[in-house]
């Protein structure tokens, strides 16, 4: 008997909830398409894409920047580990300078695929 109780009391708020929510739904969805209105942009997309490129370029100069660095701290222990005859350092330092490579030309690199 309970179970049969609770049953009717869930379709009662679901006819309550129906009730409420769907005049709601069909009037934001009226005005979702009534009012909506058109946008004349004047000057172009210049001004709003001209930050994100300022913010590419930067990130990408910073990138290129550290990668200059890396390029001369890995050349410098390359340079030790060679004078030393240290294998492993020198291969630590090889990746090194090849990453630093990489960082230093990552403006030519995202060029060449056509990113910047």
């Amino acid at each position: 008997m309970k179970l049969k109780k609770v049953f009717v009391e869930m379709k009662n708020r679901k006819k309550e909830w129906k009730k409420k929510i769907m005049p709601t739904v069909a009037g934001m969805t009226t005005a979702m398409f009534m009012l909506s209105t058109k946008v004349m942009a004047a000057g172009g997309v210049d001004s709003v894409t001209q930050p994100l490129t300022n913010l590419k370029t930067l990130v990408i100069s910073i990138i290129a920047a550290v990668g200059v660095i890396i390029l001369a701290k890995n050349v410098m222990e390359f340079a030790t580990a060679y004078q030393q005859q240290d294998s492993s350092s020198m291969n630590s330092a090889i990746k090194g300078i090849v990453a630093g490579l990489i960082m230093a030309a990552i403006s030519s690199v995202l060029a060449f695929l056509g990113i910047a």
